[in-house]
């Protein structure tokens, strides 16, 4: 039996600091064997003990390493992806999977041919404040679901200077970058849409790329789920709001993981951020016939789950936590997304 998994790191980014390195450095179970930075050497610093490589195919090329992260720009990943799989490796891919719908199903198709793991890395699923929305709408509190909407709300007037980001390239945006985390959350609480209608473009003036969407997800009647995402929200209110017949959730985006990871702080499988002191969701509905309204505070959730689950899949034979045939559903979604806004008109799924 396996005890230990060589991983290795395609890039030390914001992505591969933050959301990778720290967490196959603190799983028992890990070996970081090898991040892949191709003039910088910042890595040294934390991670003296990893092998420095300045290529990608450098790093496919090392046969001991058993699983290779993908955190490149979006627009490499269907090649890289493919050229790990052709080179034997199991691979996590960082979200947004692909850039096309098509791009992801040939992923998932040649990693299911050659019987190798692929995962699409979407943490959002394991924050705080996700999961007490998944609570509340699995326990049926809310009664018979009538409206949805997920927001993810920044403020950012100018360019952030990640050209794969911002910039004209397709995969660029902020439907791929954090649209994508929305849809994969709609998808898992609610299921695929049958239809899709959005809004997309760009909001600043003198950028490309699109930082502006509101898509609307079609359910069978009386259901629908708004997702929505702009750059101007100085000042945001509830991320999610869950309506049914019975009453009304309402959640803050209030995880604390991803500020806690730029401190510093070192994660665990253990819960390593305590749960916060103020409320962050409100409660209105009724219970065992009686009206409530309450205040809520989610749990704080663990980025390490995933990798436990990624290791418990490779090692043990348990589901994967994020198969590629999920993201391919996000993916297509996004693509009839962009074409409902090209069209103006409802793109059946």
């Amino acid at each position: 039996m396996i005890d230990t998994i060589n991983a290795g790191i395609a890039s030390y980014g914001m992505s591969g600091k933050l959301f990778h390195a720290p967490f196959l450095e603190a799983h028992p179970h890990y070996n970081l064997a090898a991040i892949v930075e191709r003039h910088k050497e910042e890595s040294r610093v934390k991670y003296p003990n990893s092998k420095l490589y300045r290529s990608f195919e450098e790093l496919i090329a090392d046969k001991s390493i058993q699983l290779v992260v993908i955190n490149t720009p979006v627009q490499t990943h269907f090649e890289y992806a493919k050229a790990a799989l052709n080179a034997g490796k199991n691979i996590v891919v960082e979200k947004p999977f692909t850039v096309t719908a098509s791009e992801a199903q040939e992923l998932d198709d040649i990693s299911k041919g050659k019987k190798l793991f692929l995962s699409v890395y979407q943490n959002r699923r394991y924050d705080g404040d996700f999961r007490a929305i998944k609570d509340v709408i699995q326990e049926n509190i809310l009664g018979t679901l009538k409206e949805a909407e997920l927001r993810y709300d920044r403020y950012r007037t100018g360019h952030s200077g990640k050209d794969h980001k911002e910039g004209d390239k397709p995969g660029a945006g902020n439907l791929h970058d954090l649209g994508a985390h929305l849809i994969d959350q709609a998808i898992q609480l609610f299921g695929f849409p049958e239809a899709v209608f959005a809004d997309v473009f760009a909001m600043r003036d003198n950028m490309v790329a699109n930082d502006y969407f509101e898509v609307l997800l079609y359910y069978p009647h009386p259901f629908r789920v708004r997702i929505k995402g702009t750059v101007f929200a100085r000042e945001s209110g509830y991320a999610y709001t869950i309506q049914g017949e019975n009453g009304t959730f309402l959640q803050q985006r209030s995880d604390l993981q991803e500020a806690r990871l730029q401190a510093d702080e070192i994660p665990s499988l253990e819960t390593w951020i305590p749960t916060p002191q103020g409320f962050d969701g409100i409660l209105h509905t009724i219970i065992n016939g009686e009206p409530v309204r309450k205040e809520t505070r989610s749990e704080m959730g663990n980025y390490m789950d995933y990798y436990e689950e990624v290791y418990q899949a490779l090692v043990n034979g348990a589901p994967n936590p994020v198969p590629a045939s999920d993201a391919v559903l996000t993916m297509r979604i996004i693509d009839a997304a962009l074409q409902s806004s090209k069209e103006r008109r409802v793109i059946s799924l």
